[in-house]
């Protein structure tokens, strides 16, 4: 079927729906609280499972043409002893490509380029949706893309679930320095990634506890294997960017909503505030992305994962059956496929963060080194 629909968002998620509903035939129109979209230059891993939806949704072209492999990456300990290797190879013999790596702008780029394709889906920059009352009046469904603090989910599912401390802060940042070694060196605490992301650069990612200036970053892994301090001295500190942990907790019992909302807060008098609606009867709801299932980075599939999700609520949408039932029954479709699949990999990247950032590194190094080759 066909309908109206207004997204939410601009990121990664919200970019992504658009397009698949767009292609679907949907009438979309796309809210962003921001007056720019973000292009900070972080590196994205794609995983094949995330690749094949972005074929789907026409963007795998262009992702290819600016992401890199990741191949041949290994755990390490600070002295540079590699005690397991991260498992790209099976993952490339079970399906058939590799892991892909890309810099956040080319792929907000590649998305955008798609979305304007069909020069009439609009992005109103600058919107902050605060409830679901106006001015989407008329809606037949509103998607929340706007990240672990969605407005959006908070106006139709309370907030009981929100951003939640793991007690760790990280730092990423792209080095113009191409590094001879990839992946992860795990230390007492602390942790530092490198991967690739394009020819000449070197995406990294750390973190440490007690660091909060670059200097203190620096100084915490001088004594680590090399080319880690090289890669810290060849990013301008500048560039860097420093955040805080943070993940959904407890996790959604469903991403979507038909139903009631509960009261939402009166809109802020300091800025502009759209209100997503519908009549008497609100507006469908479905989240994606971080609005769903924010997670820690650590098993690298934020990005993958709400590209999945875009990709599912699309095609459960383009399947359904006319009118609000038919809506509806593919929202439930689009919950079951992806609720559950997407919490789980939440979850364990929550776990993985701990046992990545233990202090206990004798029983992690002895259980990583059991890990198959």
């Amino acid at each position: 079927m066909t309908g109206t629909a207004t997204v939410v968002g601009a990121g990664i998620g919200g970019l992504a729906t658009a397009i698949g509903l767009r292609r679907a035939g949907w009438s979309v129109t796309v809210l962003e609280r921001r007056t720019e979209l973000e292009r900070y230059g972080a590196a994205f891993g794609i995983h094949p499972t995330a690749q094949s939806a972005l074929d789907r949704l026409g963007v795998g072209d262009a992702l290819r043409d600016h992401a890199v492999p990741y191949r041949d990456a290994h755990i390490r300990t600070p002295d540079g002893t590699s005690i397991a290797r991260l498992p790209l190879e099976r993952i490339e013999r079970k399906a058939g490509r590799p892991e892909l790596l890309i810099s956040r702008p080319y792929l907000i780029d590649a998305l955008l380029a798609a979305l304007e394709a069909f020069d009439d889906v609009p992005i109103k920059l600058g919107e902050r949706v605060t409830d679901l009352d106006a001015p989407a009046a008329g809606q037949d469904l509103v998607v929340g893309a706007d990240g672990i603090r969605s407005a959006v989910r908070t106006a139709r599912f309370g907030d009981r679930s929100g951003p939640r401390q793991v007690g760790t802060v990280a730092w990423i940042g792209i080095a113009d320095f191409e590094s001879p070694v990839h992946g992860e060196t795990w230390g007492s605490g602390r942790f530092f990634g490198m991967t690739p992301v394009e020819p000449g650069r070197t995406n990294w990612y750390a973190t440490v506890p007690e660091a909060t200036t670059a200097e203190e970053l620096r100084a915490s892994f001088a004594g680590w294997h090399d080319p880690v301090p090289r890669i810290l001295d060849a990013t301008d500190p500048a560039t860097w960017i420093r955040y805080e942990m943070l993940h959904l907790y407890p996790a959604l019992p469903t991403f979507v909503s038909t139903g009631t909302r509960p009261a939402s807060p009166a809109p802020s008098d300091a800025e502009p505030a759209s209100r997503v609606s519908s009549d008497a009867r609100p507006a469908p709801v479905a989240l994606v992305g971080d609005a769903a299932h924010a997670m820690t980075p650590n098993l690298g599939q934020g990005a993958c994962t709400a590209i999945l999700d875009a990709d599912a609520l699309s095609r459960a949408l383009a399947a359904a059956a006319p009118g609000r039932a038919g809506i509806e029954g593919a929202l439930r479709a689009y919950d079951r496929e992806r609720r559950r699949s997407a919490q789980r990999t939440a979850f364990g990247s929550r776990t993985l963060h701990r046992f990545m950032s233990t202090e206990r590194t004798r029983l992690r190094d002895a259980a990583v080194r059991l890990l198959p080759g």
